[in-house]
């Protein structure tokens, strides 16, 4: 990304230039010249291993389902990668970047359904239920049991009863649904977090409302 030099790679699994090929290939820099030669690495990591990992090798980390309720399991993870010898950040440097939904209403329950069957999917239908990575993220939040029933429901046919079965209360951890009072209040956990930059839906009304509740 730099382009100091010709890109090469000594691996065992992407070596370049390819050992035993026809000859003609040579090292090249990359075409394209970045605005600055320090472009930061933004991690996706879910598990423990991967989130560590972010910390280790990467300049960010864009979790998944965040909730700020749990921040101290979160940072245990990370401090596991920053601590390893050559690691590429450390926690004053370390971007993280987290989504949320952004629903207001006086309805809860009413925006809880919105994003209910999105939840279901992703812990009762994504994946076998043995490998649900999705699932095991809201497990290490303490919803074993909850979990456990969502797949049961949405693995058996039953995806109706696998989105009824998704608490209100674990949306509230992840989401941001409610009256302004009720967001500002809960706005406040996120203010509070190791979270650097919120990553909101993308229209223009959810980007008013967030301004005037931080305003």
């Amino acid at each position: 990304l730099a382009r100091e030099k010709p890109v090469t790679n000594d691996g065992p699994h992407y070596p370049l230039p390819l050992p035993g090929g026809t000859g003609l290939g040579k090292p090249l820099k990359p075409i394209t010249h970045p605005l600055r030669a320090d472009m930061p690495i933004i991690l996706g990591a879910e598990g423990p291993k991967n989130i560590a990992l972010a910390a280790e090798i990467a300049d960010g980390w864009l979790p998944i389902f965040y909730a700020p309720k749990h921040e101290g399991m979160y940072r245990d993870y990370l401090n596991e990668g920053f601590a390893r010898p050559g690691a590429r950040s450390s926690p004053e440097k370390f971007e993280v970047l987290a989504g949320a939904p952004v629903i207001v209403t006086d309805d809860v329950e009413a925006a809880a359904d919105l994003i209910r069957p999105g939840i279901a999917l992703y812990i009762g239908g994504m994946g076998a239920k043995e490998v649900n990575f999705h699932a095991r993220v809201y497990e290490r939040m303490g919803y074993e049991a909850e979990v456990a029933k969502i797949q049961d429901l949405y693995l058996s046919g039953q995806k109706a009863e696998a989105i009824a079965a998704v608490p209100t209360k674990l949306i509230e951890e992840t989401a941001l649904i409610g009256p302004m009072d009720k967001l500002r209040d809960d706005l406040a956990a996120w203010q509070e977090s190791f979270v650097t930059c919120m990553l909101l839906p993308p229209d223009i009304p959810t980007m008013r409302i967030m301004s005037e509740l931080l305003s």
